[in-house]
């Protein structure tokens, strides 16, 4: 224990409720602007303290069956992705899938609070208590009988001027990736133009006539194909992917030679195809592997392309809305290889391909440092949660 600090169960010191949804919910939403906030998940915007604005609102009389809260309160997410906070930068209405938190004896600075909830430790102690099979759930009872540190309020100005600087660091250094990702399309566009309008002349084919397009294919059940064998074939799934990155380079699963009969194999400098779920996008392969069937193989056999432009082009927003207005299903769209055969794709010049090429491999050059500085950041931020909060 820290000199000064106190140590309390939170629901011995602030108000903790669960949300309520009124039923059908349908029946409740509105369009009108003196409509209550109705807060979901998706209001949260990655890495914001706050939820600051609803893309829905319920009428009035849905208040009687739901849970008022308050600009200030803090929303803890009970189910799914349980224990995530927010702070609340607005009124509104939440539903179970929520618990509300109210400092309500003002112990705690905000930011630090909201630190504090969402340390490892926290969320560690969170997911021993949760009860559920797939889907962990915690309770407002659960949440209540959490102890947690309370220091005195100068010294969680302190704890939270260290974490927001480290943090703000790590926020700008993502918006540089994001600047050196936009400046990349834009040399894309101002080198090839617009890929539906193909003002600039360029070749064009449907990408079946240049490339083979093949799905991939599950060995089921896959339980009894994985293998930790260092000699195992690569096992490539979506969450092999690294965020922002374009080429899969490793995979954490293998399975076993006698898979590839019952899969796809594929080859180092094959282009990946996302064909379900979050759909057409594109990644190049690093290593060799199978696929199972929510994968489509491109593989450019007459060496049309050069790998960087077919990325950036397959990447870009113009030819997703193509695959988009092909994909068909219900809740889940999904893209066959016949569809993306019809996508046509425009071939330039080989040598302003590689000019294309050279450019971005300077930008992917910078990405990689600023990389290595956000997770040498990150680190430091979470050795100091661990200090602070563990």
């Amino acid at each position: 224990m820290r000199e000064g600090w106190t140590y309390k169960k939170l629901g011995d010191i602030c108000e903790i409720e669960r949300g309520g949804s009124p039923r059908p919910i349908q029946q409740y939403i509105t369009d009108d602007e003196d409509g209550l906030n109705w807060i979901k998940i998706g209001d949260a915007v990655e890495g914001s303290k706050y939820i600051n604005s609803t893309k829905e609102k319920i009428i009035k009389e849905g208040l009687k069956k739901t849970r008022f809260v308050h600009k200030g309160d803090f929303i803890l997410s009970n189910s799914m992705s349980f224990g995530k906070p927010y702070i609340l930068g607005i009124d509104g209405c939440i539903h179970d899938g929520w618990l509300v938190i109210r400092d309500i004896n003002n112990l705690f600075d905000k930011s630090f609070l909201y630190y504090l909830l969402g340390s490892p430790n926290m969320y560690n102690e969170f997911k021993r208590l949760a009860v559920g099979g797939v889907v962990n759930n915690l309770n407002s009872q659960l949440v209540r009988s959490v102890s947690v540190a309370i220091p005195p309020l100068s010294e969680q100005k302190c704890i939270v001027s260290e974490l927001d600087l480290l943090s703000g660091i790590i926020e700008k250094q993502k918006e540089q990736l994001k600047a050196y990702d936009q400046l990349a399309q834009s040399i894309f566009y101002d080198m090839f133009g617009d890929p539906v309008t193909n003002e600039k002349g360029w070749e064009v084919k449907k990408l079946g006539e240049v490339c083979i397009i093949e799905r991939g294919g599950s060995p089921r059940p896959i339980e009894h194909y994985l293998t930790d064998d260092e000699n195992g074939i690569n096992w490539i799934k979506i969450g092999d992917a690294t965020e922002g990155g374009m080429v899969i380079s490793s995979t954490k699963q293998r399975i076993i030679p006698e898979g590839i009969k019952k899969s796809r194999f594929v080859h180092k400098g094959d282009f990946l195809l996302s064909n379900s779920m979050s759909f057409g996008k594109p990644y190049i392969l690093g290593v060799d592997g199978c696929i199972h069937d929510g994968w489509l193989v491109i593989q450019d056999t007459n060496q049309t392309f050069n790998k960087i432009y077919l990325y950036y082009f397959l990447g870009n927003p113009q030819t997703y809305e193509s695959f988009k207005s092909m994909a068909v299903g219900g809740v889940v769209n999904n893209l066959n290889k016949e569809m993306v055969k019809k996508v046509y794709v425009s071939i330039p010049d080989a040598q302003i391909q590689q000019s294309f090429a050279k450019k971005i491999e300077a930008i992917e050059k910078q990405k990689e440092l600023i990389k290595q500085s956000i997770a040498e950041t990150e680190t430091l931020f979470n050795s100091r949660m661990d200090y602070y909060f563990n």
